[in-house]
């Protein structure tokens, strides 16, 4: 029997299910949502705080995030073990560093330092969408949506429409 964890790609049926489970573990015990951006707003306070202290105190969107709460939590070890787990299961993988698919090269040329900021650009849009929205993009695509939150569902399409029209804008034939 082949191992699965060497499978060139996993399953989204097992993958899901287990995000899924590591979900209700998180509601169980912990009472809490499965999340993480809240985690970079405490890390980035941190660091504010640490040159102007008065500025995050005085911060609304800051004080609700740090004040009086630890910098270091829950989130930040999920954030860590999210890193963690995809460089682990790139190591088990038996697929190798993918090229620059040929749509890309076409459009935008085989730079991967392009690519880098392309996607760098796309996550920080997507992230600054989730936050705006009251949550992140695992809170609103995995938690709310199995809370059947109908601001999680409003944020899931609203990300597959732009994801639609950014790519028939970005891809179109010249």
């Amino acid at each position: 029997m082949k191992n699965p964890l060497k499978a060139e790609s996993w399953s989204p049926y097992i993958v899901g299910t287990a995000i899924g489970i590591l979900s209700w573990i998180t509601f169980l015990i912990m009472f809490k949502a499965l999340s993480i951006t809240t985690a970079f707003v405490r890390i980035s306070g941190f660091i504010i705080g640490i040159f102007s202290y008065d500025h995050i105190s005085f911060t609304p969107y800051f004080a609700k995030y740090i004040e009086y709460k630890p910098v270091f939590e829950w989130q930040i070890a999920l954030f860590v073990g999210i890193i963690a787990g995809s460089w682990i299961s790139s190591r088990f993988s038996s697929i190798s560093i993918a090229p620059i698919p040929y749509l890309w090269v076409q459009n935008f040329g085989s730079s991967n330092r392009n690519r880098i900021i392309g996607a760098l650009i796309g996550g920080f849009l997507l992230l600054f969408g989730a936050r705006l929205g009251g949550g992140c993009t695992l809170g609103h695509g995995v938690s709310g949506g199995l809370q059947l939150l109908t601001l999680s569902f409003l944020f899931i399409g609203t990300v597959f429409a732009t994801g639609i029209i950014t790519a028939h804008i970005l891809y179109r034939k010249k």
